[in-house]
């Protein structure tokens, strides 16, 4: 599991090749550990350090399979996490705004 999983590195080829995104999300279900989800952490800022044009971050609201409803995530401490993974708010606007602009072909802002 993580950043040392085979498919870590399966993603960061495809990645590497500038032909893939990632979408960062869904810390809940990458960590076994509750928030702040460090496993989540350490996968999300190896793909922002290697590549932060070609990421993109959703919340996965409204979170569905997660049972328990009690069990659904705190969307604001999600959104907060970006900051911890992407700590350079240029970098955050652009994962946030620009590449979504860029991947789904929004006008730009």
């Amino acid at each position: 599991m993580g950043v040392d999983h085979p498919s870590h590195a399966i993603v960061r080829s495809l990645i590497d090749r500038g032909r893939t995104w990632v979408k960062l999300s869904g810390a809940y279900s990458n960590s076994r550990v509750r928030p702040p989800y460090p496993e989540a952490t350490r996968i999300a800022q190896a793909f922002v350090m290697a590549a932060p044009e070609r990421l993109v971050w959703g919340s996965d609201w409204p979170h569905p399979g997660v049972v328990p409803v009690a069990d659904k995530p705190d969307d604001a401490l999600l959104f907060d996490l970006l900051a911890v993974w992407v700590p350079d708010e240029a970098m955050r606007d652009r994962i946030l705004v620009q590449n979504p602009e860029t991947l789904y072909g929004f006008p730009k802002t």
